[in-house]
C-alpha cells in the first residue's frame, strides 16, 4: 500500500525532534491543522531540496512511514450573545427621589391691544318693488312702462307689467301708412310653500301694423289706388296659464297655457298645452319622463284667393322618457320622443320617434369640455308663432307642424379665465315640412282688393330642409364694470321642392357690451348683422300669367347705442339710439325700415 519513498535529506528523519502540533488552541476544526501540517513538510522538503541540490554528490535515504495521516473534524463551538454571569456579589439599583421646585418669573411685558382694519364696506343697492319708465323720440316714438310687486304675504307675493310701444312711422319714400302699435299688460301670482311652489299667470295684448311694402320696383300704382288701400291690421291676444312645482317628489312640476289670437280679419286661433315632468331618482341614474299634450284650434275667413275659408284642428300628444347619468366629469342622457298628431280636418293621424342624445366631458376641468347629441321633435306651427315672427303676414295661412327629424351636434365649451368664456359649435339637422316665409303675387283682377293683396304680404310655403350650421361664441365679463360678448351662426341650407329656403340668412352675427363709466354714468352698445336672403316674387306679363323671379335682399347691419345716469338710487335718465348708421334697409322684401333713431327718458323706482 505504501511506497518507499527517496529524498536528498541528508539527516535521518528519525532523528528529527518531534514537532508541536499545528492545531492552534481554539481552532473549529482539526483537519485544518493537519492540513496546515503537511503544508509545512512539503516546505521543509524544498528547503532541505533547495540547500542539498548545491551539494556535489547526495546520499540517498529511505523513508518509511508507519501510519497514514488520518484528519479529524472536532465540534464547533458558538459564543453567547448573552453570556451568563456567574457573580457571588450582587448589587441591586438604588430608588431615586426627586421633586420639582418651581418658582415664578417676574415679567414686565405688555403686550398691545390688537385693532381691527377697517374694511371698506360698498353701499348695498336698494332694490324697488315698483318702477315707471317714460320716453319720446323721433318718428313719435313713446315708450311706457310700468312695473309693480305687492308682497301679500311672507310666502305670496302679486305683480303686474304694463308696456307700451309706438311709432307713427314716417319711413322714408314709404306712400302707405307704417305706425306701429304694441301694447300689453301681464299679471302673475305666485305663493312659495314648505314643499311647493305655486304660479299663475295672465296677460292680454294688442298689436297694431301696417302693410306698408308695396312692390313699387316692379309696379306703378296710380294716387288714387294708393289713395284707397287701408293696410291697417290688428292682433288681439290673451291668455292665462299657471305652474307648480312640488319639492321631494317623482312628480317635479307641470306648466299650463292657454292663448287665444284674433285680427281684424276675422281670423281665430287658440292654443292649449300642458306639459308635466315626472322624475325618479335610481341609485347612479336618473329616470326622467316628460310629457306634452298641445292642442291647436283655428281659422281664417278665406284664403288668398278668396275661395273658401281655412280650417286647422291639431291634437298633439307626447312623451320623451329618458335617463340621465352624471359623474364628476361625465353627463349623459338617453333618451326618445314619441308623438302622436291628429289632423282632425283631415281625418290624418301620424306616429312619430325622434331622438334625445346629450353627452358632455370635461378633458380639462372647466377650460375645454367637449359635448355633442342628437335632438329632434314635432314643432306645432301656429298663426301667433309665425306674426309675432313676421307681422306682414296675410290672415290666409296654411297652418301645419314642422317634423325635426333630428339635429346632430358637436362642439367645445369651457372658460379661459374666471371672466372668459367660448363655445364652438357644429350641428347637421332635417327638419321635415318646414315653414318658410314667401312674398304673396299681386292680385291685379279682384275688384274688391284687401289692403293685403298688393303684393305687400307674405304667405307660409312649407318644404323639407337640411340645414349645415357652425357657431361660435366669446364672452368677457371682467366685472359690473365691463362685459363683451361675440357670437355668430353661418347656415347652409338645401331644400326639397323650393329653389331657395326663403327668406332664410345664410349668416348673422351680433356683437353687444354693457359698461358702467362711472358710478352713476353707464352705458351699453350692440351691433348686429343679417347676411343675405332670398324671396320669390311673382309678376304678371301682358297676358295675365304670373312669372316667379328671385330676388335678394342685401344684408345688413343695425348699430345701437344707449347711455343712462342716475341722479338717485329713484330717479335715472337715459338715452338710446338705434340704427346708427341710418340705413333704411329691408328686414323683408319692400320693407325698409325707419333710418336713425332716437329715445330719451326717466326711470323712477318706488315701494309703495
Amino acid at each position: 500500500m505504501f511506497k518507499t519513498l527517496k529524498t536528498g535529506f541528508s539527516s535521518d528523519i528519525k532523528n528529527i525532534p518531534p514537532q508541536p502540533s499545528l492545531q492552534r488552541e481554539g481552532a473549529t476544526s482539526p483537519f485544518e491543522g493537519g492540513l496546515r501540517g503537511m503544508f509545512f513538510l512539503i516546505a521543509l522538503f524544498a528547503v532541505g531540496f533547495s540547500v542539498t541540490a548545491q551539494e556535489k554528490e547526495l546520499d540517498p535515504e529511505v523513508v518509511n512511514i508507519v501510519k497514514p495521516y488520518t484528519p479529524t473534524i472536532s465540534d464547533a463551538f458558538k459564543v453567547k450573545e448573552t453570556p451568563e454571569l456567574n457573580d457571588s456579589i450582587s448589587t441591586t439599583k438604588k430608588e431615586v427621589k426627586y421633586s420639582i421646585f418651581s418658582v415664578p418669573v417676574a415679567s414686565t411685558f405688555t403686550p398691545a391691544k390688537g385693532k381691527a382694519t377697517t374694511v371698506e364696506k360698498t353701499k348695498p343697492i336698494k332694490l324697488y318693488d315698483n318702477y315707471a319708465t317714460l320716453g319720446f323720440g323721433n318718428y313719435t316714438s313713446i315708450l311706457g312702462e310700468f312695473y309693480s310687486n305687492f308682497e301679500i304675504s311672507r310666502t305670496d307675493n302679486a305683480g303686474f307689467f304694463f308696456r307700451h310701444n309706438s311709432s307713427q312711422g314716417d319711413i322714408k319714400d314709404v306712400k302707405l301708412d307704417n305706425k306701429y302699435y304694441d301694447t300689453s299688460l301681464d299679471a302673475n301670482y305666485t305663493s312659495r310653500q314648505k314643499d311647493a311652489t305655486y304660479r299663475l299667470d295672465a296677460g292680454v295684448e294688442h298689436q297694431i301694423y301696417n302693410w306698408y311694402g308695396l312692390p313699387e320696383d316692379y309696379v306703378t300704382y296710380p294716387d288714387n289706388v294708393i289713395a284707397d288701400i287701408d293696410p291697417l291690421q290688428m292682433y288681439f291676444s290673451g291668455y292665462a296659464g299657471g305652474s307648480i312645482a312640488l319639492d321631494d317628489s317623482f312628480f317635479e312640476k307641470a306648466a299650463l297655457n292657454i292663448r287665444y289670437l284674433g285680427d281684424a280679419f276675422s281670423s281665430s286661433e287658440f292654443n292649449a298645452t300642458l306639459k308635466p315632468e315626472f322624475s325618479f331618482p335610481l341609485e347612479n341614474l336618473t329616470f326622467n319622463i316628460d310629457g306634452d299634450i298641445d292642442y291647436l284650434s283655428g281659422s281664417f275667413d278665406r284664403n288668398y284667393t278668396n275661395t273658401s275659408e281655412i280650417k286647422y284642428n291639431y291634437l298633439n300628444a307626447g312623451l320623451a322618457p329618458s335617463i340621465t347619468f352624471i359623474n364628476n366629469d361625465l353627463s349623459v342622457s338617453l333618451g326618445v320622443a314619441a308623438n302622436v298628431s291628429l289632423d282632425s280636418e283631415n281625418s290624418d293621424t301620424d306616429f312619430s320617434l325622434y331622438p334625445r342624445l346629450n353627452t358632455s366631458y370635461r378633458l380639462l376641468d372647466e377650460t375645454v369640455i367637449v359635448y355633442g347629441g342628437a335632438e329632434g321633435g314635432l314643432q306645432q306651427n301656429s298663426y301667433y308663432n309665425f306674426k309675432e315672427e313676421n307681422p306682414f303676414v296675410s290672415p290666409t295661412l296654411n297652418i301645419a307642424p314642422t317634423k325635426k327629424l333630428y339635429e346632430g351636434f358637436g362642439g367645445i365649451k369651457g372658460k379661459i379665465s374666471n371672466s372668459v368664456a367660448y363655445n364652438v359649435r357644429a350641428s347637421y339637422g332635417k327638419d321635415e315640412n318646414r315653414a318658410l316665409f314667401q312674398m304673396n303675387p299681386l292680385k291685379i283682377y279682384n275688384a274688391s282688393f284687401e289692403g293685403y293683396e298688393y303684393g305687400n304680404s307674405f304667405n307660409v310655403v312649407y318644404d323639407d330642409v337640411n340645414t349645415l350650421a357652425f357657431f361660435a361664441e366669446l364672452k368677457v365679463e371682467v366685472s359690473n364694470t365691463f362685459t363683451l360678448g361675440i357670437n355668430g351662426t353661418y347656415n347652409s341650407y338645401s331644400t326639397d321642392l323650393q329653389n331657395e329656403a326663403w327668406n332664410l340668412p345664410d349668416l348673422k352675427a351680433s356683437v353687444f357690451s354693457d359698461f358702467n363709466i362711472t358710478e352713476k354714468l353707464y352705458g351699453g352698445a350692440s351691433l348686429f348683422y343679417v347676411g343675405e336672403r332670398k324671396d320669390l316674387v311673382y309678376n304678371n306679363d301682358p297676358f295675365g300669367n304670373s312669372v316667379g323671379q328671385e330676388v335678394t335682399l342685401d344684408g345688413y347691419v343695425d348699430a345701437n347705442l344707449h347711455f343712462g345716469y342716475r341722479f338717485t338710487d329713484r330717479l335715472s335718465a337715459f338715452v338710446k339710439v338705434s340704427n346708427l348708421f341710418s340705413d333704411n334697409y329691408e328686414k323683408w322684401l319692400n320693407y325698409p325700415v325707419q333710418g336713425i333713431q332716437g329715445l330719451a327718458g326717466v326711470t323712477y323706482k318706488f315701494d309703495w
